[in-house]
């Protein structure tokens, strides 16, 4: 695996570890090619692989048209909440996080 050879020897995919247990910390995901609502419906199997503070990056590139609100809805049905975010001329990335496990949902 090409992240193996660049000492991230932690990694590995969806596809490689069939078994959604709450055993990582990370899911990045680069969608390239296919509408919100497909990204919606890859990201539902792949959140139960997270634990419990885990956390989502997610990369959408440019052929989204206004993908933010789109992507906060998206994440939202799933139980996320967009923490940070940035947006250039190859796309919007943004890091997401359970809202239940974010510090703003605790009761003070």
């Amino acid at each position: 695996m090409p992240l193996h050879r660049r000492a991230y020897s932690r990694v590995t995919t969806a596809k490689a570890c069939r078994i959604p247990c709450c055993q990582y910390d990370v899911a990045f995901i680069a969608w390239r090619e296919h509408s919100i609502k497909a990204l919606e419906t890859t990201l539902d199997p792949l959140v139960h692989f997270l634990g419990p503070a885990g956390v989502l990056v997610i990369w959408v590139g440019p052929h989204e048209r206004t993908p933010n609100q789109k992507l906060r809805l998206a994440l939202g049905r799933l139980g996320f909440r967009i923490e940070a975010g940035t947006t250039c001329e190859k796309g919007v990335v943004v890091a997401a996080r359970r809202i239940e496990a974010s510090p703003f949902s605790q009761a003070a």
